[in-house]
């Protein structure tokens, strides 16, 4: 049985392709009968013609990826695409260096700990590159006999 014109007719009533539409197996002589729209119509209302679903893409293993790299996982060398500070700015990463330096040198300065020289001397040093972290510099202060404890 020839259903080719029947289930192109039916597709664009449905308005999907023709793949999609599904004939009822018991009622293929009722759907050859049907040689006008409106009888696809009703075929179509009477549940004889229908389309089928829409294939998904499932998100499944998505999903457990991405509750993974939650974790950690999965974030090695080769995973990483584009260069280090791609993936966190080089900027961003000398803020995170330079605020608390500075902030450390401040709280010394105010509280009497270093003079203003030492901490202007402190100050271009740090801006220099010179340490890398907060306790890196009072390492050096403590090493050159500025910092007394």
């Amino acid at each position: 049985m020839n259903l080719k014109n029947q289930r192109r007719m039916a597709a664009e009533i449905l308005k999907c392709g023709s793949n999609r539409v599904w004939i009822d197996p018991n009622k293929m002589e009722d759907a050859a009968d049907a040689i006008t729209r409106a009888d696809v119509r009703t075929l179509i209302n009477s549940g004889a013609i229908a389309s089928r679903q829409k294939k998904g893409v499932s998100r499944g293993r998505t999903k457990y990826h991405q509750a993974q790299r939650r974790k950690g996982r999965q974030r090695g060398h080769g995973s990483r695409r584009g260069r280090t500070g791609a993936r966190k700015p080089t900027k961003e990463r000398w803020m995170q260096t330079i605020r608390p330096i500075r902030k450390k040198l401040k709280e010394l300065r105010d509280a009497g700990k270093i003079d203003t020289a030492t901490y202007r001397d402190y100050y271009l040093k740090a801006k220099g590159g010179v340490f890398k972290s907060r306790p890196h510099m009072e390492s050096h202060m403590k090493a050159e006999g500025v910092l007394k404890e």
